[in-house]
């Protein structure tokens, strides 16, 4: 894969970033749908509630992990870096940067496994 699918992958998860309930309901169900083993969707609502939306997205890529969480209309993007399980450091990172940080880690990973390829093309709906 070469930068072409890099944006082809960043175009796909930023999708449209105006109205960001929806895109962390669509961020997530691509990226659970591409990635199962790999991502954590946390969701609004209890039994009875009526917001089921996404609350939460966690990505885990062995050493960093990507993180978005949804409040009161606002989304808070985090990169964790971990080392055998153990997180040394979380920070807060703007939208476009966490996209196209998790959109290049997809890629390289892609190049490297058979099962990271297949999850990305999963992911762009190929």
């Amino acid at each position: 894969m070469d930068d072409l699918d890099f944006e082809m992958v960043a175009a796909s998860l930023r999708a449209d970033t105006r109205d960001l309930t929806t895109f962390i309901n669509v961020l997530a169900d691509k990226l659970q749908g591409a990635l199962p083993d790999r991502v954590m969707v946390r969701r609004g609502g209890g039994l009875f509630s009526r917001d089921k939306g996404v609350r939460s997205v966690a990505v885990d890529l062995g050493k960093t992990r990507y993180e978005l969480e949804a409040e009161r209309g606002r989304l808070t993007p985090r990169r964790a870096t971990a080392v055998r399980g153990v997180t040394l450091k979380t920070e807060e990172i703007p939208l476009a940067d966490w996209i196209d940080e998790l959109s290049r880690e997809l890629t390289e990973e892609a190049q490297r496994s058979e099962g990271a390829r297949l999850a990305l093309q999963r992911l762009l709906g190929a």
